[in-house]
């Protein structure tokens, strides 16, 4: 019973586990770790934060409705198939896109302040505001990002010629 095998056993490079009461085998393929996962940490609200693709978290209120389309462009390293890539400090031509799903309060943060022997005792709390966003795509080699000088030189708009004004004319008393 146990001789049938839906692949080839000479050829399998992984683990065969054998079930001898239901007379079973079961095969598990060799991991192949030449394949790596695309990475990124980007700045997110004042965080860093590593992101892979399709990648669910919660960051710091952001703004947007849900189910809109933000981007970060603030891309401090990225590993691409083991290729690492090191901002100075951001990388260039780089951005991750990701949708907000939803916005939520995070758990209640307890404060509770005492002094000992004297009878004063408070309690606040909080809580905090998180939007919770998934990460839809790496985005690699976009558009290079204009310096802010020479955008600034685009921005401004050629002078209409206008004639000088006349010097007005000075008196001298003596």
């Amino acid at each position: 019973m146990l001789q049938k095998y839906s692949f080839d056993p000479k050829n399998f490079k992984g683990k065969l586990i054998v079930d001898k009461k239901k007379d079973s085998i079961f095969a598990l393929p060799k991991k192949n770790h030449n394949h790596r996962i695309m990475f990124a940490i980007v700045d997110i609200a004042g965080q860093q934060m590593k992101v892979v693709k399709d990648q669910k978290l919660y960051v710091h209120r952001l703004e947007g409705e849900e189910g809109s389309q933000v981007e970060f462009s603030q891309v401090l390293l990225l590993d691409e198939d083991g290729k690492v890539t090191v901002g100075t400090p951001l990388l260039d031509g780089v951005s991750v896109s990701a949708k907000i799903l939803a916005h939520v309060k995070g758990d209640k943060v307890l404060v509770f302040k005492k002094k000992r022997r004297k009878g004063y005792q408070t309690l606040n709390g909080h809580r905090q505001f998180f939007s919770q966003i998934q990460i839809e795509s790496i985005v690699t080699g976009g558009k290079k990002k204009k310096t802010t000088r020479a955008a600034k030189e685009e921005t401004i708009l050629p002078e209409a010629e206008t004639p000088a004004p006349e010097d007005p004319q000075v008196t001298t008393e003596n």
